[in-house]
């Protein structure tokens, strides 16, 4: 059911819609908060975004995979280092960190459903797919890996 999805929209697009969807919720409640007045946690999460991000694309470009996540059954090599030792997404796990600070920033509850949103879609639509193709891949050195490390942290 709905298997033409998997794989199908990028995302990066995917957390930019779910950013939009959450400014409109954020408008039509009542228009633009002001910035909050505790800003640490959102540029903790947004500094966190960069570093996880930042440090999982350095790692597939030392290792000369692909980093496109619309063909994942082009990996040429399994990265479990780095960020991967804690998280098999840190990449996505970055956007969500994203989401999240923008959420903060926003503030009403309702922004929180663009996180959620982004979560829902991803394991979905974005990651079960790139598991299996990861799998038929690299067999049982990915099925030990899955074991060790969790989807997102």
């Amino acid at each position: 059911m709905m298997r033409w999805l998997e794989c199908r929209i990028p995302p990066p697009l995917v957390g930019l819609t779910c950013a939009a969807l959450m400014a409109a919720l954020t408008w039509w409640r009542g228009g633009w908060p002001p910035p909050p007045a505790v800003q640490w946690p959102l540029w903790l999460l947004a500094g966190l975004a960069v570093l996880l991000d930042g440090g999982a694309v350095l790692a597939f470009v030392r290792r000369h995979t692909t980093v496109n996540p619309l063909t994942p059954q082009r990996s040429s090599v399994l990265v479990v280092s780095g960020f991967y030792r804690l998280s098999r997404n840190p990449m996505y796990l970055g956007m969500l960190c994203l989401l999240l600070a923008w959420a903060w920033w926003l503030q009403p509850w309702p922004a929180l459903l663009g996180p959620l949103l982004f979560v829902l879609w991803l394991n979905r639509f974005q990651i079960a797919p790139e598991e299996r193709a990861l799998l038929a891949l690299f067999g049982e050195d990915y099925a030990a890996y899955c074991r060790r490390v969790r989807r997102w942290c």
